[in-house]
C-alpha cells in the first residue's frame, strides 16, 4: 500500500549524534498559504516526543507557540525531557531552520507533558452534541487556492460552515462538523493533534468577513488513551469550535472532538489567534 500523506509529512529521522534531535522536511500536501498547516506543525512537535527513547507514558498536554512561519524545506526538531517524575514527564521542544546565512533560527517553541495514566473514577461532563450522522451531511467543497491540506480531510459541516457571503452579517462563532482523513488512516495521537486545529478562524464566521489571521499559541489537552484511539480507527470524529472574545487584534478559539462510535470526548484545545484590520 502507498504510504499515507500524513505519515510522509510526519516522518522524522533521529540523529546519531544527539539524543532527541530529529531532522524532517515540510510537505506540500499540508501547506497553508505561507507555511505548513498549524495542526501539522503541532503533530510534528508531539511526534518528536513520542519517538524519543526516554518517553514515559502518553501525552496529556501540548502547548505550541508559533514564533515564525516555517519555510518550505528541511528543519530540525529538538525534544528535551527537562523533568521526569514517577508518573509524569515534562518536555521542551524547538523547531528551527537556518536563515540565509546558515544560522539556525527558532520558529516554533513548545512544551509537552506526558503521563502514565492509572484507572480511577472518570466522568464526561461535556457530552457529544446530538446531530445528524455523517452520511446525512454533505461533504465540504475544496477550500481556497494555496490551502492544500484541506483536500486531505473529509469535513462535513453540520452548522457554521464557511460563509458564502462575505458581507459582515455574521451572528455567531460556532462550527459543528464531522471530520476524518479523506484517505483512511487509523487515528493516533499525532493525527488527533492535527485534527484539533482544523477549524478556520472564528473571526471569519463571526463577522462574515475575511481578515488576515493566524494562530499565535495553541494548547491541546488529551482525554484518551492509545487503546481508545484504536477503537475509533478511521471513523469520523465530531468537532465543535467557538470563540468567546474578539479584542484589539486577538481572539481566543476553543475546540472539542468526540468519537462518533462511543461519544467519548477525546481532546480539547484552546488557542489565541492574531487578526489584522
Amino acid at each position: 500500500m502507498t504510504e499515507h500523506p500524513f505519515d510522509k509529512a510526519l516522518a522524522l529521522k533521529h540523529s546519531d549524534l544527539r539524543v532527541g534531535q530529529f531532522a524532517g522536511a515540510t510537505s506540500p500536501d499540508y501547506w497553508n498559504m505561507v507555511g505548513p498547516f498549524g495542526g501539522m506543525t503541532a503533530a510534528l512537535v508531539l511526534q518528536s516526543v513520542l519517538q524519543h527513547p526516554d518517553l514515559l507514558g502518553s501525552p496529556i498536554a501540548l502547548t505550541v507557540n508559533f514564533a515564525a512561519a516555517i519555510s518550505a524545506g528541511p528543519f530540525e526538531v529538538q525534544a528535551i525531557a527537562v523533568r521526569t517524575n514517577r508518573s509524569t514527564q515534562h518536555w521542551t521542544v524547538q523547531i528551527s531552520q537556518p536563515d540565509a546565512d546558515g544560522t539556525p533560527q527558532v520558529n516554533t517553541t513548545a512544551t509537552v507533558v506526558t503521563a502514565v495514566r492509572r484507572e480511577t473514577w472518570s466522568q464526561n461532563d461535556l457530552p457529544m452534541p446530538d446531530v445528524p450522522p455523517p452520511d446525512k451531511v454533505s461533504r465540504m467543497s475544496i477550500g481556497p487556492a494555496g490551502v492544500a491540506w484541506i483536500q486531505l480531510y473529509d469535513m462535513r459541516p453540520v452548522s457554521g460552515a464557511v460563509p458564502t457571503m462575505w458581507d459582515g452579517s455574521g451572528e455567531h462563532s460556532e462550527t459543528v462538523l464531522w471530520l476524518r482523513d479523506a484517505q483512511p488512516r487509523a487515528l493516533d495521537f499525532a493525527s488527533l493533534t492535527a485534527m484539533s486545529d482544523m477549524f478556520y478562524p472564528r473571526v471569519w464566521l463571526r463577522r462574515a468577513k475575511v481578515v488576515p489571521a493566524g494562530t499565535v499559541s495553541i494548547t491541546t489537552y488529551f482525554h484518551t488513551s492509545a487503546a481508545q484511539l484504536a477503537e475509533v480507527g478511521s471513523g469520523y470524529l465530531l468537532g465543535r469550535a467557538s470563540a468567546q472574545q474578539f479584542r484589539n487584534g486577538f481572539f481566543d478559539q476553543t475546540a472539542e472532538l468526540w468519537s462518533e462510535e462511543t461519544g467519548a470526548l477525546l481532546v480539547t484545545s484552546n488557542q489565541i489567534v492574531y487578526y489584522k484590520e
